[in-house]
């Protein structure tokens, strides 16, 4: 594992930075093979975005890409973690002028997922814990990852693979570690992310190249009934591409294409 901070081979921060002390900060997590950095430009483009909604200078990506190359030199196959914080502060919340944005950037083995996941599917927890409702906060992936790391603590089978998040008015929004898709004759249903939940780069590349596949795309508020009448599920992200959901609670879905389909083309990195 190779960790730099602001370009420095460490793993040390100041008890002072702000993304310690108050999850200040945003974060990208990204795949890495053979070397490239997969969709780098699409990261890149939402790093700027959410560092720009919460008021942080966001580093050049001539930076970044320098000290991303780096990062990955040892470890041409990782899973690649960015984290941009407003940087060191007083105590309190109030934001002090200057303030020196802090990059972290962290590689590590790419976690190895059981081959069933992307041949059969996958099991489903339905959490307990809901998400709050902040729009000024919404789509953005921040650090305060708190109610994920709560409805993760919910389950330890080692049957279940991701769980199924609510927010506070019961609309489906997200997996504690994934973004959604639910596909209903040609159409695919994408929860509405206005309120809560991380709008992922997965997520939108599959909203774009629906058309390819044939398929319409609808950003909807979604019930929790909207799921169960769906003919097929799908969970997405950097890191595991697509899986296809087989079992929630006391629904049973059959093996469906739709996860193999969207991977095929998820994984042309030209795309």
């Amino acid at each position: 594992m190779m960790t730099l901070i602001n370009g420095l081979q460490t793993e040390h921060i100041r008890v002072f930075d702000r993304g310690l002390l108050y999850g200040d900060g945003v974060f990208r997590t990204m795949l890495v093979k053979a070397g490239r950095l997969l969709c780098w430009q699409r990261h890149y483009e939402k790093l700027r975005g959410d560092c720009a909604a919460i008021g942080i200078e966001c580093p050049s990506r001539e930076i970044l890409t320098e000290e991303i190359s780096e990062a990955i030199k040892e470890t041409p196959d990782c899973v690649l973690k960015a984290i941009v914080t407003r940087g060191e502060g007083q105590r309190g919340y109030a934001v002090q002028q200057g303030a020196m944005p802090t990059r972290i950037l962290i590689a590590s083995p790419i976690p190895q997922y059981p081959s069933s996941h992307y041949s059969e599917g996958i099991r489903l927890h339905l959490c307990k814990t809901r998400l709050a409702l902040q729009p000024s906060l919404a789509g953005i992936k921040h650090l305060n990852r708190l109610e994920n790391i709560l409805a993760r603590q919910e389950w330890s089978d080692p049957e279940i693979t991701e769980g199924l998040m609510l927010d506070m008015k019961g609309n489906v929004i997200e997996g504690t570690m994934s973004n959604l898709f639910l596909l209903q004759g040609d159409t695919l249903y994408t929860p509405d992310l206005g309120d809560c939940g991380v709008a992922g780069m997965q997520r939108a590349r599959i909203m774009e190249m629906a058309g390819r596949l044939g398929m319409a795309v609808k950003v909807e508020k979604l019930a929790l009934a909207r799921v169960y009448a769906a003919d097929e599920m799908v969970l997405c992200n950097s890191v595991i591409g697509a899986w296809q959901v087989r079992e929630l609670a006391e629904k049973i879905w059959s093996t469906g294409g739709l996860a193999m389909r969207l991977r095929s083309f998820l994984d042309d990195d030209g795309y």
